[in-house]
């Protein structure tokens, strides 16, 4: 067989789909609940490529949903309620702030098989929102077995702020690790210039440690990929094992 030549195995590669990073998305109305306000609070979850805007994904029930507060873990499945989004289910959820100090928000996804990848896929995201002014309990662990650990308050950020966490598997920084930054690009206001600033990536250092400053204001999530041990895909074969530590952030633009 004959080798294509150079333009078209171009214009193949300029035909084939791009599509954006897999994220769990986790994002509140606000991170922050302010005395006197309605202490009430929605929660959207879904499974998308959040800067391309899709396509969404369906999502079967979660593993876990839940909220750290106050030293103490909480489940919240019994909140969650079924959506549809570009026709693909996901979720919404209600909660009611009734104490001071931060609340960890967190959610385990049902294990998902990409075929053309060849990947099951496991996320456990979370995103921390502020509650009646105190910043107690900020950093405290969910217990995932992978996790970002914040280095950075993660909320009350302003646009050019900069984001650390440490990226933790089993309770251990892991150096050298991919850390997948997408933007939510909500009614695509954002438009960009090629495929290679829809995903931004970054690794983590020596200690597990990643930095990465908030260019504009909104939802930005951090994915660290992790392989774990392999999986029998849904035909009976070996698939490989994507675990995803995730954490959103909010930015503010300065009025």
């Amino acid at each position: 067989m004959r080798p294509l030549s150079p333009i078209l195995s171009l214009l193949i590669f300029l035909a084939a789909p791009v599509a954006g990073a897999h994220f769990l998305v986790l994002t509140p109305l606000s991170d922050a609940v302010v005395a006197g306000s309605n202490p009430a609070i929605s929660l959207d979850i879904a499974f998308t490529h959040p800067m391309a805007g899709g396509p969404v994904m369906e999502m079967d029930t979660p593993v876990q949903f839940g909220v750290v507060a106050g030293g103490t873990k909480a489940d919240l499945r019994a909140s969650l309620t079924e959506r549809k989004l570009s026709g693909k289910r996901a979720y919404r959820a209600a909660f009611t702030v009734e104490q001071p100090g931060a609340h960890v928000f967190h959610i385990e996804s049902a294990p998902y098989y990409d075929p053309s990848e060849r990947t099951t896929i496991i996320q456990y995201a979370k995103v921390v929102v502020e509650a009646f002014g105190s910043d107690e309990g900020w950093d405290a662990l969910v217990g995932f077995p992978v996790e970002v650990k914040p280095l950075v308050r993660p909320y009350g950020l302003w646009t050019g702020n900069v984001f650390q966490g440490v990226v933790l598997k089993d309770g251990r920084p892991v150096p050298s690790v991919d850390v997948e930054v997408e933007y939510l690009n909500e009614d695509a206001k954002v438009k960009v210039p090629s495929s290679s600033f829809e995903t931004q990536i970054i690794r983590t250092d020596a200690t597990g440690t990643f930095t990465y400053g908030l260019p504009r204001a909104g939802w930005w999530g951090f994915a660290a990929l992790i392989a774990g041990e392999k999986q029998l895909a849904p035909d009976g074969k070996e698939s490989e094992l994507e675990l995803g530590a995730l954490i959103w952030v909010h930015a503010r633009d300065m009025e």
